[in-house]
């Protein structure tokens, strides 16, 4: 059976961007065999370069969002490194910017601005908090959006607010400028036109925080915050093991609680005890539920307390440091894991989440050099070795 190509192969990306929001959407349409050309500042380029040296000295945010990229390193400010970013975009299906709140536009590299010239780009701009309104030009890093979308608010413990451990504004923002491209590009089929797509952070995280939302809209109160603890559901927890582990276990109903109590806790009386009994006596008594399990799971180790859990069909799961997920079994038997190249060499990273029965494998092309792929990029536009030479002395090209 033949292999069906990557489903944006023959799509051209030119990306403005910086940090994780632009980023890693582009690299999501990078996966899928689009080629990307990111567009960096020629004094150290994406900022995101200089976050970390973790990946054998490359910033691990840079190493995540940018393989499968070329770099090409302007000065927008100068009118010649504009004129080849705008020569770029002519050529181009998608454009791509998060450039500060009004940067944009004053350089006219907004969507509505670039999709009036060009009727067939689609053109996604990316802000905090969007384009208009009170908040328009506020600042707006990921633990910023974080608490003014309420995430903050709902999660960590009852003494203490918690953000969440990795970028779930930016990230927000990124998953909604993929799958907005991806729209975009099936009504320019049908169309013939592309248009404005425009993302905000803020819009994105508040819909990713639905349930607590619609609850509180509707009528219920603020959600408490109850570390890993399930609010309504007990036991619904995490409990140390002998072994220092952790194990998070949930029971769904009381026939599992039943289970758990004689399988398990080897105290079957809890089982018709009506303080326990159903999941509502189960939380009114949370402090003593939890005692029961806790004392129970103490004398396990996590594998032992995993493999009786399981045996009483009680869903569970251990709480792992991300060593241990860079070390899990499922994805090593499921093989998602490859190695992308930099120039610092192989870096080992996981296959995109997005599987497509019958085609190639999605696209993991090299982490790219700060103007790596400049000359050759400008060479395709038609200029000389003297020009070429000429933009580079002025500081225009890197």
């Amino acid at each position: 059976m033949s292999t069906q190509p990557l489903p944006l192969e023959g799509i051209t990306v030119v990306a403005v961007e910086q940090a994780v929001s632009a980023p890693f959407a582009t690299r999501q349409l990078a996966d899928l065999g689009a080629r990307v050309v990111k567009v960096e500042r020629v004094d150290g380029g994406d900022f995101a370069r200089a976050y970390d040296t973790a990946a054998r000295g490359l910033a691990s945010h840079f190493v995540w969002c940018n393989r499968g990229k070329e770099s090409v390193a302007l000065d927008l400010k100068d009118p010649r490194g504009l004129d080849v970013l705008r020569r770029l975009i002519a050529d181009a299906d998608v454009f791509v910017q998060n450039l500060a709140q009004g940067a944009a536009a004053r350089l006219g590299l907004d969507a509505a601005t670039l999709c009036a010239a060009h009727p067939r780009l689609v053109a996604v701009d990316i802000s905090g908090y969007g384009a208009h309104g009170p908040y328009a030009h506020k600042r707006a890093y990921d633990m910023l959006v974080q608490c003014e979308a309420g995430l903050v608010s709902v999660t960590g413990t009852p003494e203490r607010p918690v953000k969440a451990g990795v970028p779930a504004a930016d990230i927000a923002a990124a998953m909604y400028a993929f799958s907005g491209v991806l729209a975009a590009l099936v009504r320019r089929d049908t169309t013939g036109r592309g248009g404005p797509v425009e993302i905000s952070m803020l819009e994105a995280l508040a819909e990713w925080l639905g349930h607590p939302l619609h609850h509180v809209m509707h009528g219920g109160t603020e959600p408490a915050r109850t570390g890993v603890a399930h609010a309504v559901i007990a036991p619904y927890d995490a409990y140390d093991t002998a072994d220092g582990g952790q194990v998070l276990l949930s029971v769904q109903n009381d026939r599992e609680w039943r289970r758990l109590a004689e399988l398990v806790l080897g105290r079957p009386e809890l089982a018709d005890d009506p303080d326990f009994a159903t999941n509502a006596a189960r939380v009114a008594h949370r402090t003593r539920t939890d005692e029961s399990v806790a004392g129970a799971l103490a004398g396990f180790t996590a594998a032992e307390a995993v493999a009786r859990l399981e045996a009483a069909g009680i869903a569970c799961a251990r709480i792992n440091t991300v060593a241990d997920v860079a070390a899990h079994p499922q994805l090593a038997a499921r093989d998602r894991w490859r190695e992308v190249e930099s120039p610092v060499g192989p870096l080992r990273a996981l296959l995109p989440p997005i599987t497509l029965g019958g085609s190639q494998e999605a696209y993991m092309g090299a982490v790219p050099a700060l103007g790596e792929h400049t000359c050759a990029t400008l060479r395709a536009l038609g200029m000389t070795d003297e020009q070429l030479a000429e933009l580079r002395r002025d500081g225009v090209i890197a």
